[in-house]
C-alpha cells in the first residue's frame, strides 16, 4: 500500500501541474506521458475504488483529444488535424492521429533535416500512438463504453495506413518512425526497432477486446492490419541493450501471454522470441553494472521503463502455469522467466534510487520531469498499465 500511496501522490501533483485538475495552470499535454498517466489513473481507480481517479482519467482523454487531436495554437491551420468539421471531429477525435506535443513546430516538407533539432519538433510518433491505443483500451474496459475502444481502433487504422509504406529496395512493407502533424509526409524515414511488434500486439489487444467484450457494438475490424503487421515483424531482430526497449519487450511479452491464454494471438512462437531478446538485452545492459553511475549520468525514464517491464515477469509465470495448454513450450517459457527473474530485483533498486529526492536534484531529472514522475508512478503501481 505504501507504493500505491506514493504513486497516488505523484499523480495528484501531475494532475495539478499539467492543468488537468487545476485551472490555474494551462493544459500541458504530451502524448507519451499522458498515455502512462491515463493507465495510472485507471489503475488507482481499480486499486482504491475512488471515483475521483476515474474522473481524472476521463478528463485526461478529453483534454488530450481536444489538444493533441487539433492543430497547435501557433499554426495557421485550425481545428481537427483530421480535417473533419467540428461535429464529426467530436465523434472521431483520433481519426487524424494525435500530435506528440513537442514545443517546436514540425519541420516543413522543404526544410533540411537536423537530427538534433528533430527531437524537439512536433509531429506524430507511431510508438506514441500505440501507447494511447492501449490506454484507451483500458478506459473502455473500465467504463464499459465502446466509444473509447472505437477511438482506439480508428487510431489504429489511421496509424497503420499512414505510417506503413512499401520499401523500394526490399519490396517489403516498413514503418516510418515519425510523420508530419497532418500525416502528409514522413519526418524520419527509419523504422523504430520495436514499432512493428508493438503495433501487432496492440492491434491484437484491441481486436480481442472488441470480440469478447463488445460484440454487440459496431466497431472497426483489425484483422487485415494485424496480418499486415505480422508480415512486417517476420525476420526482425528485437534484441537491444536499451533499458526502455527491454522494458517494452517485457510489456509486449506479457500482453502476448495474456492474448495467447485467450486464444487471441495469431503468431505462435513469438512469445519465446521476445523473451529471448529481453534476456539477451539484459545480459548486455547489465554487463557494465549500469546502476553504479551517479544520477547525472543516468536517464530516469529509460531505467523506469525497464523497472515497469520487470513487474510483468511474475504475472507471466503465474499465467503460463495456470493455462499450460495455451502455450506451445510451457517448460521452456518458464525456464526463460526464471532467468529473467534473476534480474528483477534491479527494478526495485531503480525505484529506490529515483524516489530519493537528492538523486532527482543532482541529475537531469528536471529536463523530462513529467515523463520521469509519471513513469515512476507506473513502476510503483503498475496494475493499470499492465491491465489488458
Amino acid at each position: 500500500m505504501e507504493q500505491i500511496a506514493s504513486a497516488a501522490e505523484i499523480m495528484r501533483d501531475f494532475a495539478v501541474s499539467t492543468g488537468l485538475s487545476s485551472k490555474r495552470n494551462p493544459p500541458r499535454r504530451y502524448l507519451w506521458t499522458d498515455s502512462f498517466a491515463l493507465s495510472n489513473f485507471l489503475g488507482l481507480f481499480r486499486e482504491t475504488g475512488e471515483e475521483s481517479w476515474r474522473g481524472l482519467a476521463l478528463r485526461l482523454v478529453d483534454q488530450v483529444h481536444h489538444t493533441l487531436g487539433r492543430h497547435r495554437d501557433d499554426d495557421q491551420r485550425m481545428g481537427w488535424i483530421s480535417g473533419f468539421d467540428l461535429n464529426e471531429g467530436e465523434e472521431h477525435p483520433t481519426s487524424g492521429g494525435l500530435r506528440i506535443g513537442k514545443k517546436l513546430h514540425e519541420r516543413k516538407r522543404w526544410e533540411p533535416y537536423n537530427e538534433r533539432l528533430e527531437w524537439e519538433r512536433d509531429g506524430q510518433y507511431y510508438h506514441y500512438l500505440t501507447k494511447w491505443m492501449h490506454a484507451l483500451n483500458g478506459v473502455a474496459l473500465a467504463t464499459g463504453d465502446p466509444a473509447y475502444l472505437r477511438w482506439a481502433m480508428e487510431l489504429a487504422k489511421t496509424a497503420h495506413s499512414k505510417f506503413t509504406y512499401l520499401h523500394p529496395g526490399t519490396g517489403r512493407k516498413r514503418l516510418y518512425w515519425k510523420m508530419s502533424i497532418d500525416l502528409g509526409y514522413p519526418l524520419v524515414l527509419s523504422m523504430g526497432q520495436h514499432d512493428p511488434l508493438d503495433g501487432m500486439v496492440t492491434y491484437s489487444e484491441l481486436q480481442a477486446t472488441a470480440t469478447k467484450g463488445f460484440r454487440k457494438s459496431t466497431l472497426p475490424d483489425l484483422d487485415a492490419v494485424i496480418s499486415d503487421m505480422g508480415e512486417i515483424c517476420r525476420e526482425e531482430d528485437w534484441s537491444t541493450n536499451d533499458p526502455l526497449g527491454i522494458g517494452g519487450l517485457l510489456f509486449d511479452a506479457w500482453r502476448i501471454a495474456q492474448l495467447n491464454a485467450r486464444g487471441a494471438f495469431p503468431e505462435h512462437g513469438l512469445l519465446e522470441m521476445v523473451l529471448d531478446a529481453a534476456i539477451s538485452g539484459l545480459e548486455s545492459f547489465t554487463g557494465d553494472n549500469p546502476l553504479k553511475y551517479r544520477a547525472r549520468q543516468r536517464l530516469p525514464f529509460r531505467e523506469l521503463g525497464l523497472s515497469i517491464g520487470f513487474k510483468a515477469i511474475e504475472r507471466m509465470r503465474d499465467l503460463i502455469s495456470e493455462f499450460p495448454d495455451s502455450f506451445d513450450s510451457e517448460g521452456t517459457l518458464l525456464r526463460k522467466l526464471d532467468l529473467l527473474s534473476g534480474y528483477a530485483p534491479m527494478g526495485r533498486l531503480i525505484e529506490r534510487f529515483w524516489l530519493d529526492g537528492k538523486n532527482r536534484e543532482e541529475g537531469n531529472w528536471g529536463e523530462h520531469e513529467d515523463i520521469n514522475m509519471v513513469m515512476l508512478a507506473t513502476s510503483l503501481a503498475s496494475h493499470g498499465f499492465l491491465y489488458v
